[in-house]
């Protein structure tokens, strides 16, 4: 495994969110002209996106899910090819994992872990991916991959010391519930 060409790949869908000129998490693409994030990183209608090769678009926000932290942004001129998808439930305890996102500011920052457990946890019984690696502010919203690159999740907090990730399946059916 070439985990730099896979880091490569990776920061090709992974863009960088800003609110009122700060930034403040990541997104992932997830069509031509559309990024799904974490709810919480966009708490407004619209957020400055900044695509990896620099370049910043506008993007409003087209719908949003806070009970379960998503949010579908819509970015005219994005230009940016989608993430390949990776299937969540394939992943075992002691899988690989690689999460790609811009924390404290660092842009395109690299990390990898281990899946530490899949399954439902906390109060409400959702359904999370629960990864042994290390983020920070700023990797909120990005992709978690899997060894191959393909998005399996999309990061949203770290609970003792674990990063909890919403699986891509949820994702998955949180867009097409969007239009």
């Amino acid at each position: 495994m070439d985990l730099a060409a896979l880091a490569a790949d990776l920061r090709r869908v992974t863009v960088e969110l800003a609110d009122a000129g700060r930034a403040v998490g990541s997104g992932v693409v997830w069509a031509t002209d559309r990024v799904v994030t974490a709810a919480h990183v966009v708490p407004h209608a619209h957020a400055m996106v900044r695509r990896a090769d620099g370049g910043r678009a506008h993007g409003r926000v087209v719908a949003r899910d806070r009970d379960n932290d998503l949010a579908l942004l819509h970015v005219p001129g994005l230009g940016s090819s989608a993430a390949t998808l990776g299937a969540a439930d394939e992943l075992r305890v002691g899988s690989l994992l690689v999460a790609v996102g811009h924390p404290f500011g660092v842009r395109g920052a690299l990390t990898t872990g281990i899946v530490h457990a899949m399954g439902a946890f906390g109060p409400a019984g959702r359904s999370w991916i629960q990864g042994d690696l290390r983020l920070a502010p700023g990797n909120s919203g990005g992709p978690l991959a899997d060894a191959r690159g393909r998005v399996v999740g999309i990061n949203a907090m770290i609970v003792g010391g674990l990063a909890l990730a919403i699986p891509v399946s949820d994702v998955t059916r949180f867009v097409r519930a969007a239009g």
